[in-house]
């Protein structure tokens, strides 16, 4: 069992940068591929950036590249999403997702555990 908690989340204006951090438990973080989503009030979870578990291999919606980028501390059990030049269409609660095996996933169901979410909002 994994458990995820995120962090970093607030409200900033358009063009301001954020960093959510994810901080998991156990002991075998650096088997785990992660991922970022965010929800939308009235709209589907949507994939925002994944990360293999050695770090290799990274993809991106295509709504976020180029702006955000995901990184993770093995040592740490952290994952990271450094999110620049903002936008109000970004403002969504966004979770931190990991699966116990793989390189990286964009599908929500391929993930096996959930973090809580932080808000993020983006004023205009």
């Amino acid at each position: 069992q994994v458990q995820l908690v995120e962090s970093g989340g607030g409200l900033v204006q358009a063009g301001a940068s954020l960093r959510l951090s994810c901080v998991a438990s156990g002991r075998t973080f650096n088997n785990y591929a992660m991922g970022w989503f965010r929800q939308a009030p009235g709209k589907d979870r949507e994939f925002v950036a994944a990360i293999s578990y050695n770090a290799v291999t990274t993809y991106y919606g295509d709504s976020v590249k180029g702006r955000f980028t995901i990184s993770r501390d093995n040592a740490k059990n952290t994952v990271t999403l450094q999110m620049n030049s903002l936008k109000p269409e970004d403002t969504a609660v966004y979770y931190c997702a990991a699966r116990q095996t793989g390189n990286t996933y964009i599908w929500a169901y391929q993930y096996d555990y959930w973090g809580q979410g932080t808000q993020v909002t983006v004023s205009s």
